[in-house]
């Protein structure tokens, strides 16, 4: 291993001990220091730096900027060890990124859904998609939380799951609707008698009974959509399974509005059960819907009477 790979592997971990996961940076590192070690050079510079970050073709500018903030993190590291080491400017690629609109699902939107997953062509992977995106929907956690769940982070007799090794390194235990809870059992029985023995602990499997890939559940996602025929709306991209975490909050934060309740008692709850790290994050659903923005609007024109 050349001393800067080694470099690469300290500065990862170290990263990685203050609770970064950093799943993309590795690659990335060593695709850098390939291109470092082709060059016959062992000195970072602020022109290969920027070679390697714009090397991908045909991607969004924000791409870039995101390639040059992993390599920059990595030149700090290196010049406090070599001061030869250019760290690129902060500003070089500068680029504000436009955070798209999601697409939100209505409730006849969500149950299409479910139905074509049900009617996909192998009864467990039909079973499977369907559980998945149904518990998207249900509960707005996200497709990779879902995904990386263990049987044993399922626990159907108290109603709950647990998610961890979750975003900003958090954990937390979800309660889950009672008609949630059906659904899963339900998966669970038609999983087992599909795959009587585990292959792997995943609590969603594909048919060969490891788990399951989140590169294939958006590919199917992608069919179910087309086969539905939903279009982008309203200025939003193509619908994604994200989307439906974010059709969750949405729609919970309406039914609060619609019914007087006290939103800013309940955000950081509903912060909590999304995984965010504070209700700052929560409160930019507020922009993602018209009529959340007036029933908001309402409540600043009558602050002590509630909804107009």
């Amino acid at each position: 291993m050349s001393q800067l790979r080694q470099h690469v592997a300290d500065y990862l971990t170290l990263r990685r001990a203050l609770g970064y996961k950093l799943e993309a940076h590795e690659p990335l590192l060593n695709e850098f220091v390939d291109d470092l070690e082709q060059a016959g050079t062992s000195t970072v510079t602020i022109e290969a730096a920027l070679a390697c970050a714009t090397k991908p073709q045909g991607v969004q500018p924000f791409r870039w900027k995101q390639r040059l903030t992993v390599i920059r993190g990595f030149a700090r590291y290196l010049h406090s060890m070599d001061p030869a080491t250019q760290v690129p400017p902060s500003d070089l690629l500068a680029y504000r990124r436009r955070r798209p609109i999601p697409y939100l699902f209505c409730e006849e939107e969500i149950a299409g859904l479910l139905a074509v997953a049900g009617a996909l062509a192998h009864p467990l992977r039909a079973a499977t998609h369907r559980t998945l995106f149904g518990l998207l929907a249900a509960t707005g956690m996200r497709g990779g939380e879902a995904l990386r769940l263990d049987r044993d982070d399922v626990d159907l007799d108290a109603g709950t799951l647990d998610i961890t090794k979750t975003k900003y390194n958090k954990s937390r235990r979800l309660p889950l609707h009672p008609s949630t809870v059906v659904a899963l059992a339900g998966y669970v029985g038609e999983r087992d008698r599909w795959l009587p023995v585990a292959v792997q602990p995943s609590f969603f499997v594909n048919t060969t009974g490891t788990r399951l890939q989140a590169r294939r559940a958006r590919e199917v996602f992608t069919k179910l959509i087309d086969q539905l025929g939903l279009e982008p709306r309203d200025g939003s991209g193509r619908p994604r399974a994200h989307d439906l975490r974010h059709s969750f909050a949405v729609s919970t934060l309406l039914e609060w509005y619609r019914t007087d309740v006290d939103v800013a008692a309940h955000m950081p709850l509903l912060s909590a059960y999304l995984g965010h790290a504070s209700p700052t994050s929560t409160y930019w659903y507020l922009q993602a819907v018209p009529e959340l923005l007036a029933l908001a609007a309402g409540r600043l024109e009558h602050p002590t009477g509630g909804q107009r």
